[in-house]
């Protein structure tokens, strides 16, 4: 849909542990946006580019590699700089609204508070690979370990191979950044579908209330 001049383009990211049903509520709130007049761009994180997917292969399916925290953290962090600037810049400039499946938030989660990197080496590293380049909104949907990891199935990729001891550390970093960062809404994933919707859209639009004072 085009966008008209009344619509002020948002970046918004998706977050939370494995299994929170990040995808559903991305895809729901992509067909709303639209119809509220914004031009979307997906995008995954990491991925999108033809860089960033070579490295999700590594990271996510290359079950054979033993990575250490801070090789994953770096890998995470490169593919995220090549995703700034080929997508998520240009698509800004463009006066395109940003909706990106996971950022920065991320890694700060699964490699600092789960994996045991000093927090602000993570967030250092991350402010050289995002250049300034942040969410106006960062949905976390939250959803206990335990309810979570049943729906992975048996095909778990290198992350979620980690196992359910290494989600709750996830999801308890999660919510320890959602205290520190403003632009971070927490939601309950543990509602029906069709709620945890209204929420996001709810957030959705107070933000861009917010920014349009």
């Amino acid at each position: 849909m085009t966008q008209t001049n009344a619509v002020r383009p948002l970046f918004l990211s998706f977050d939370g542990i494995d299994g929170a049903g990040k995808s559903t509520q991305r895809d729901l709130l992509t067909q709303w946006l639209g119809e509220q007049g914004h031009d979307v761009v997906l995008c995954r994180d990491p991925g999108t580019t033809e860089a960033g997917e070579r490295v999700r292969d590594l990271l996510l399916h290359r079950k054979e590699l033993d990575l250490h925290p801070r090789t994953e953290m770096l890998l995470y962090m490169a593919a995220r700089a090549q995703l700034v600037d080929d997508v998520v810049r240009p698509a800004i400039a463009a006066g395109k609204t940003v909706l990106c499946d996971r950022y920065l938030l991320a890694n700060i989660a699964y490699q600092g508070h789960a994996s045991g990197l000093e927090l602000e080496d993570v967030r250092s590293v991350g402010k050289v690979a995002v250049d300034h380049v942040m969410p106006d909104l960062t949905i976390l949907l939250d959803l206990p370990e335990d309810v979570a990891f049943p729906r992975l199935g048996k095909n778990l990729d290198r992350m979620e191979a980690k196992g359910v001891a290494f989600m709750h550390r996830v999801r308890e970093g999660f919510l320890k950044e959602a205290e520190v960062y403003p632009h971070v809404v927490v939601v309950d994933a543990a509602q029906s579908i069709d709620a945890i919707q209204t929420a996001i859209r709810s957030a959705v639009t107070k933000r861009l209330k917010e920014l349009a004072r």
